[in-house]
């Protein structure tokens, strides 16, 4: 296949950066500059903000030095920390690499909703594969002092709704700057989607934390396989789904007895038991879109440039003049410089 075959396919989702044809090498380097920093400063903007009020308030302070809101408060805290990435990723891409930041949802530019949707109905299935299984699991709650009471319906509910509203704009956040901005950033210099995917799976499991061997492999597992769910069907959607659902567990789990919110343990520090449970999720959760896909065909290359269309024929083309007789001057139209027709032209006008 030659070059020019290959452009008129499109471009791939991890090749986005390059479809306007404004990509110069360091225009990641500059979203990285900008959006670091400027994720710092809010995050410590908005813990500043809630150690004021909280000590204005008479919280107590945590070992950590923060203020102890409780433990649902803290950790929709933790969430917003991770939630303001999102508009921040945005705009890095549109104000740094001057292309739309829809470019970052999928090849369309733009987060497709209906495919979302039967994305979250293919993840229920393994989620709640999963969540029976962890029924079964060895417990060790009682050996590491943690309190597995149930916490009563009226507390878990709320706690379940205020969960909803903050956990997936936290999953969606994860997955623009890992899955989204950071697979772009390498597939602008990388044609290959495996040498694309690399980079953001291993930063993805190295920002949760050193937690044990099998949890690392697992969050490794995970960023590849949403990596090239990602660019096999053209956008975020499908790992956006899995990444919700699969966290709203997580936390409806912990939510659901006393102090289970106030645990510090992340997807790092996963048992071999879940982590084996959580990448068999993973991998049929994938099997899954990939049946799902082939039925639906998600579009996975931006649309094809079209060429301008020929300008349309002229519905009154231009009458036919005669040139005139060789010899006689064409005057166009002009006033004779005589001083007027003699009688016989004057005849011959009228006829």
């Amino acid at each position: 296949m030659t070059t020019a075959s290959r452009d008129l396919a499109g471009f791939a989702y991890h090749r986005m950066a390059r479809r306007t044809g404004r990509h110069r090498w360091w225009r990641p380097l500059l979203g990285a500059v900008l959006f670091l920093p400027s994720w710092l400063v809010l995050v410590l903007l908005l813990y500043a903000f809630s150690y004021a009020l909280g000590t204005a308030a008479g919280y107590p302070e945590l070992p950590d030095g923060g203020v102890d809101l409780g433990p649902l408060r803290n950790t929709a805290l933790d969430l917003t920390y991770i939630a303001i990435a999102l508009p921040l990723i945005l705009l890095a891409v549109r104000w740094t690499e001057r292309r739309p930041a829809g470019t970052l949802s999928s090849v369309t530019g733009r987060l497709r909703g209906r495919w979302l949707a039967w994305c979250l109905l293919a993840a229920l299935l393994p989620v709640t594969l999963l969540a029976l299984t962890t029924t079964f699991l060895p417990d060790d709650g009682s050996a590491s002092g943690e309190s597995t009471a149930w916490v009563g319906w009226q507390s878990f509910l709320i706690s379940l709704t205020i969960l909803a509203v903050f956990v997936p704009v936290q999953a969606a956040a994860e997955e623009y700057v890992f899955r989204g901005w950071l697979t772009q950033a390498a597939g602008a210099f990388l044609r290959s989607p495996w040498f694309a995917v690399l980079p953001q799976a291993a930063l993805f499991a190295t920002a949760h934390g050193w937690g044990t061997t099998w949890g690392f492999i697992d969050l490794l597992l995970f960023g590849l396989v949403a990596g090239w769910l990602t660019i096999r069907t053209g956008g975020l959607e499908a790992t956006i789904a899995l990444h919700v659902l699969n966290n709203l567990l997580a936390f409806g789990v912990s939510a659901a007895v006393v102090d289970g919110l106030s645990s510090d343990d992340t997807a790092a520090d996963a048992p071999w038991q879940l982590a084996l449970a959580d990448m068999a999720t993973v991998l049929l959760y994938a099997a899954i879109i990939l049946r799902m896909a082939r039925r639906h065909r998600p579009q996975r290359l931006t649309p094809l440039a079209t060429a301008p269309a020929p300008p349309a024929p002229n519905p009154y083309p231009q009458p036919f003049v005669a040139p005139p007789p060789v010899g006689m001057p064409h005057t166009h139209g002009a006033v004779s410089k005589r001083s007027g027709p003699s009688r016989a032209e004057g005849r011959e006008s009228t006829l």
